[in-house]
């Protein structure tokens, strides 16, 4: 696969809650990144991920971040197939960069840059 899926992503309003709830149910190793955002870690069969507090009015997601070296031409070539930015390139101090878009479908989909 050229573009793998790298990372996962689960928000919602009440991040330490959902924290609580993955690390029970899966029994996933979750360890707190910064404000409002906890990792979750990779095992030798599967992806990391992360678990994000939303804020204001921004509702409850879980998606999927896709590799890439050029978000700004994954975004372009999003839009010329019936997509649309949702989230334009943004730094990741330290990590790398992401963008997001939403497809024809509705779906928010993540793109990363190491």
């Amino acid at each position: 696969m050229t573009h793998p899926v790298v990372h996962f992503e689960i928000a919602g309003s009440d991040g330490e809650r959902l924290t609580g709830f993955y690390r029970d149910l899966f029994g996933w190793d979750i360890q707190g990144s910064g404000p409002d955002y906890w990792l979750v870690k990779a095992t030798d069969d599967g992806i990391g991920g992360g678990v994000m507090q939303t804020r204001d009015e921004m509702p409850a997601y879980v998606t999927v971040y896709v590799s890439t070296d050029d978000l700004e031409g994954s975004l372009r070539r999003a839009g010329e197939l019936g997509g649309e930015t949702v989230v334009p390139p943004m730094e990741i101090p330290g990590t790398g960069s992401f963008a997001m878009f939403r497809d024809p479908g509705g779906n928010t989909i993540g793109l990363f840059r190491e």
